[in-house]
């Protein structure tokens, strides 16, 4: 069934399609619209579900972490200082091996006050054990949640889907929302071998001694980097019921190209318009969409940019003292490889500040003429 749905609410099917039964809300822009329609299926009788009313989104989490440690299929949505204040209790929910899906707008950073969009809200919780993935597009919004669901009940670890505050959010697009019944064939009902039961007790979140407390995180780092393979796995069953498939990487003409704009998010698609008007003009150029941070797929990163002359980074983050995140990440993952490829970052479209195909072409121009990388990130778009 085609529907044209703004990216909150894509999130909301998604959720719906996904039969989730307790779903956490708290309401911040941009992300309200979310859980606003939830109540409204859920007071219709559409969902059978139990919607929890918070005071907080710190609160909001702790909901979900008690519903999925007692076997129940969890959700809950937020943005930028909304996330900020449930750090405490993500790090309970992943150590906790809790499988809960969030989704998170990305909304910038406050002060100055802002509900426009960059990346530093989630990136923020990258070290937090959950996994995430970073969208493109609407349709690709409603399909993660439910494929999340299936990755984060195989691994055990809450998973978090990403997408850009109001280019998505609050913007209208075509999206296909698959039959229930094909969806239930795909993601049956969540059944956990160790949950809160009175008729089977068990203790949980006890005192861990230092002899002890290692191997919880070397199993969760385990099942962390088993979950790059599982993702891939996932995103292909997935493809073959609806002819959508999804994988840790979204490369576009990298095949054949010289030259790899390495992108996340919604940039993503202004940056292919750019790869089709240069390849016009003869420049072998391709892009690398990143969909997944954690786990870090850094041995597909390896084999797409084997024999690359450069590779251009675009950050919608900054990590402040060192250069855009993304950048970071990619350049930590070839250091113990063969590849030599000189990488460059650029830092923009902070705050929501718009990323034009025009601009996005001056970041290759540079790429291209530069002999070196700048030690530095190199900032496009801002008035200095």
């Amino acid at each position: 069934m085609k529907k044209v749905l703004m990216g909150n609410h894509a999130i909301s099917y998604g959720a719906t399609l996904s039969r989730v039964q307790v779903i956490a809300a708290y309401p911040i822009t941009p992300q309200t619209q979310v859980v606003e329609l939830l109540s409204e299926i859920v007071a219709n009788g559409e969902l059978d579900a139990e919607f929890i009313k918070v005071e907080s989104e710190h609160s909001a989490m702790a909901a979900c972490i008690g519903a999925s440690a007692a076997g129940a299929r969890a959700f809950t949505a937020t943005s930028s200082q909304g996330l900020l204040l449930m750090h405490e209790v993500l790090h309970w929910a992943s150590r906790a091996r809790l499988p809960i899906v969030m989704a998170n707008i990305n909304r910038a950073i406050s002060p100055g006050w802002t509900i426009w969009t960059d990346q530093n809200d989630s990136l923020s919780q990258r070290d937090t054990g959950w996994m995430q993935i970073y969208t493109a597009d609407n349709q690709e919004v409603l399909d993660s949640i439910i494929i999340g669901y299936k990755v984060a009940e195989k691994v055990s670890i809450p998973l978090m889907i990403v997408l850009d505050a109001f280019v998505l959010s609050h913007t209208y697009e075509p999206v296909d929302v698959p039959d229930q019944e094909k969806i239930d064939k795909f993601l049956p009902p969540y059944k956990p071998k160790i949950k809160l039961d009175p008729e089977d007790p068990h203790a949980f979140g006890g005192l861990t001694a230092p002899n002890i407390y290692m191997e919880f995180q070397y199993n969760h780092q385990q099942a962390m980097m088993e979950a790059k393979k599982i993702i891939n796995e996932v995103g292909k069953e997935y493809g073959d019921i609806t002819g959508r498939y999804y994988q840790n990487l979204s490369p576009y003409k990298v095949d054949d190209a010289e030259y790899v704009v390495i992108t996340t998010g919604t940039i993503s698609k202004t940056t292919n318009i750019v790869v089709d008007k240069l390849r016009d003009s003869g420049v072998k150029i391709g892009n690398l969409r990143i969909r997944t941070l954690r786990p870090f797929p850094s041995e597909e990163i390896y084999e797409q940019l084997k024999g690359k002359k450069k590779v251009f980074v675009i950050d919608r983050n900054i990590s402040f003292g060192n250069t855009g995140i993304f950048f970071q990440e990619v350049k930590a993952s070839l250091y113990n490889t063969d590849i030599r490829v000189p990488i460059f970052g650029f830092v923009t479209g902070l705050g929501g500040r718009d990323v034009t195909p025009e601009l996005i072409e001056e970041i290759v121009n540079i790429g291209i003429k530069n002999e070196k990388p700048e030690e530095e990130v190199i900032w496009m778009g801002v008035k200095k």
